[in-house]
């Protein structure tokens, strides 16, 4: 029997990235430069601005700086979310218009702010507000905070970032404004496809197709659509890998994003975990960060180290592009 969701966990649901959704140490990634003339080296993050000599080094050393910034708790997760390698797959440069779907506690917004800078836009994306009451916690006090998140998230967001940082706004899938449309460069859509997966196969509404069609609208001709979701092997059942564990199969994601306009143009294993192998009778939330085992549950310990030996989700990352027309 799947195990269930509490209360305490909703933010691993629902995709904190604290997935808003979801412990080893992060590694340096600061990459050495050649910064003097006399050829001496020092790291990226401490080179003069002027010794970069093209757009990609001083992007690269930005980034550098808004990773080595963040928080222990951010960087203990770098391991397992490899976010300089998806940030640069997905092209994401300073200054661009970014879309962040579900970008909850911040995880992501934490680095996207510094790196995107003061040039830079930051659009976060929440589920629609009649999602919340299909969700377990999806209480009247909960509704009404998102209710709020509107106004709230870009009042938290001035806390994750001090000086240079994006600028914040905000929208609800499924009711894009008008004057956004054709504005960003990119959509990152990071473990959030699965419960909107999950409701729409159920038949509750389109939350998938309503979600995919406001990333295409609000990209730029030739923008590009980003996602990490947790992937299900080809060989398990669809009624399983249906977004209720958690998990989708590429071919699934692939083809409803095509089905809304997009042209898949690249995919990458940066995210791919191939240790994790679940049983039908097994969801996502079983491993870390949440590691939702219960505790009168039979060697409920042993299963934790068990699903923590594993690390994070298999997850697959796709490159979408808008067509430029």
């Amino acid at each position: 029997m799947k195990y269930l969701i509490p209360l305490v966990l909703m933010f691993a649901l629902l995709g904190c990235r604290s997935e808003s959704e979801d412990v080893s140490g992060g590694e340096d990634d600061t990459a050495a430069q050649t910064a003097t003339e006399s050829g001496a080296e020092m790291d990226s993050a401490e080179a003069p601005e002027d010794s970069l000599d093209t757009p990609a080094d001083r992007s690269a050393q930005r980034l550098d700086q808004a990773l080595e910034a963040q928080p222990e708790e951010v960087k203990a997760r770098y391991d397992a979310r490899h976010p300089r390698e998806t940030l640069e797959f997905f092209g994401i440069e300073p200054g661009m218009t970014v879309v962040e779907g579900l970008p909850g506690g911040g995880w992501y917004t934490r680095i996207l702010l510094p790196y995107l800078g003061s040039d830079g836009q930051l659009i976060g994306a929440n589920y629609a507000l009649d999602v919340w009451p299909h969700f377990p916690f999806g209480s009247e006090d909960f509704i009404e905070q998102m209710r709020q998140w509107p106004e709230t998230f870009p009042e938290e967001a001035e806390d994750w970032c001090e000086e240079d940082c994006a600028s914040v706004s905000t929208f609800n899938l499924g009711s894009l404004p008008a004057e956004l449309a054709g504005t960003a460069d990119v959509v990152v859509y990071i473990r959030l496809l699965h419960n909107l997966a999950r409701f729409q196969n159920a038949g509750v509404d389109d939350y998938l197709d309503q979600a995919l069609a406001d990333a295409y609208a609000v990209l730029k001709p030739g923008g590009t659509f980003g996602v990490v979701q947790h992937e299900a092997r080809d060989d398990m059942p669809d009624d399983w890998a249906d977004g209720s564990a958690g998990y989708l199969k590429k071919s699934f994601v692939v083809e409803r994003a095509e089905a809304a306009g997009f042209e898949l143009v690249d995919e990458s294993d940066i995210n791919s975990n191939p240790n994790d192998r679940p049983s039908i009778d097994e969801v996502v939330w079983r491993l870390p960060p949440s590691l939702n085992v219960p505790d009168d549950a039979e060697n409920a310990q042993a299963l934790r180290d068990q699903y923590e030996a594993i690390g994070e989700s298999n997850r697959m990352t796709l490159k979408f592009r808008k067509s430029g027309d």
